[in-house]
């Protein structure tokens, strides 16, 4: 999974999420919520927090497992933090390869024939960094 930092450039650059079981995702609220709260990981699950699509937007409902008062939030006010096989698919056919080196991971990828390497110490943000990359050459 990777951190709220990686997540929200992702979401900034265009990455769009339909939330499945299994999803992680922290919220990003106005001001007026405290900040704990976004410094929360919550999983989407059928049984504790159910995406629900609706013709104008697709809501996250909390099904009353919560240790705090919140019904339910736009996805727009959530942000996904993608686990490392799912950045790994978004990727697609860019993808070539991944290498462990002494500190870091490098994710390889290939974009316009010219090859892209990302280097982190954590392999999820290296698909994540590879990942902001092809979206931003997507634009």
């Amino acid at each position: 999974m990777i951190g709220r930092e990686l997540a929200l450039a992702l979401r900034d650059a265009g990455l769009v999420w339909t939330p499945e079981s299994g999803d992680r995702f922290a919220l990003d609220l106005p001001d007026t919520v405290e900040s704990e709260v976004e410094a929360e990981v919550f999983t989407v699950s059928e049984m504790t927090i159910e995406p629900q699509a609706f013709s104008t937007d697709t809501v996250l409902g909390f099904n009353g497992t919560t240790e705090w008062a919140l019904d339910s939030v736009s996805v727009g006010d959530a942000v996904w933090l993608p686990r490392e096989d799912q950045l790994r698919e978004l990727l697609r056919a860019t993808f070539r390869a991944l290498r462990r080196l002494d500190d870091a991971f490098e994710v390889e990828i290939e974009l316009g024939g010219e090859t892209r390497r990302f280097e982190h110490p954590d392999v999820a943000e290296a698909y994540g960094l590879a990942l902001l990359e092809l979206i931003g050459r997507s634009r």
